[in-house]
């Protein structure tokens, strides 16, 4: 590194952020947008140049690029600014009419409607649960739970083998988890997380059955829909019922209607039955994770309310920004 080095990038950043430069301002705000609405205001995010797609609303873009420069570069207080608008708390159902004219969406005549980052699958569904360690900021990569063997194909040499944490480690933000470039943790990965070995601007958004396999089946999602049975049984209230409707409004925000409210009643049901019928099949169902059972919760019903809170987890609505 030469003297100049240190000059040149001090210099680097204060042409960057001057106030004759509108470009920085732009280009974060389209991309906070971007991460709300699926879709940039400018919708090629990598490319502001001519080459690039015109902004769908140009004054909209440069009013909230100067507002973000002048409250000196916040980006709480944008995020905050965007999601309370009037736009973003649009429902994403429309009319055949509107989805005809705007099938992109590029108009905002209804709201974002898309399945959310690997990251937040995770996240949402160990919050939903009560074991997303909120509290904690920073610190040391954690090593939640992932498949055996990772790593062994891309050991070389000395490289470490995998040991996965102990503990409040396990439930952590996903933004926190160690990652291994060369072997990512998969159920992120299966969700459409770039692997970091280039930089990603925009990432892509596929559907597949795999997914549904990781959060029906990986340890920390079925671990997740056990302490999610667990808040049912203990703050839902007595009655099926009861606990039906409050497991989707911890996850949907809104009450089941009654044909849901029916099905999911009966998967309880029908679950229950199954249980009572095979108490160590109950028993293997609750054993998934690290984290302890409540003893004093009758094994057969909690692992019936499992299914029921896997069930939820697992319903598009939860998965999907809406």
């Amino acid at each position: 590194m030469t003297e100049d080095m240190p000059r040149n990038r001090l210099g680097l950043a204060q042409w960057l952020f001057q106030k004759e430069n509108p470009l920085t301002a732009r280009v974060a705000v389209n991309r906070y947008w971007l991460m709300l609405f699926g879709t940039g205001l400018v919708k090629s995010p990598e490319d502001f140049g001519s080459q690039g797609e015109f902004p769908s609303h140009p004054k909209l873009l440069n009013w909230l690029a100067v507002d973000f420069r002048e409250n000196k570069w916040n980006v709480k207080r944008l995020i905050k600014q965007i999601v309370m608008s009037a736009t973003y708390r649009q429902d994403s159902r429309c009319t055949d009419e509107v989805l005809e004219r705007d099938p992109d969406n590029r108009l905002l005549a209804r709201g974002p409607r898309f399945r959310l980052q690997s990251e937040f699958v995770r996240d949402n569904a160990l919050a939903i649960s009560g074991l997303l360690l909120k509290d904690k900021m920073g610190g040391p990569g954690v090593k939640p739970y992932q498949p055996p063997g990772l790593w062994a194909e891309v050991g070389l040499g000395g490289n470490p083998k995998f040991r996965q944490d102990k503990g409040e480690a396990l439930y952590r933000r996903s933004l926190y988890t160690y990652w291994k470039r060369s072997a990512p943790p998969p159920n992120q990965q299966i969700f459409d997380a770039p692997t970091r070995e280039k930089c990603t601007i925009q990432r892509p958004r596929t559907n597949t059955p795999l997914q549904a396999l990781v959060t029906m089946n990986d340890v920390q999602f079925v671990e997740a829909a056990r302490h999610f049975a667990e808040r049912l049984m203990k703050e839902g209230g007595k009655s099926p019922a009861e606990r039906v409707a409050y497991a989707y409004t911890l996850a949907t925000t809104r009450k089941p209607n009654a044909n849901e409210q029916r099905i999911v009643e009966s998967v309880y049901s029908d679950s229950l039955k199954h249980y009572r019928g095979d108490a160590e099949a109950a028993k293997k169902l609750l054993s998934n994770g690290e984290s302890k059972r409540d003893e004093s919760l009758d094994v057969s019903e909690h692992a019936a309310w499992t299914i029921v809170a896997s069930t939820v987890l697992n319903l598009d609505e939860t998965l999907t920004r809406e």
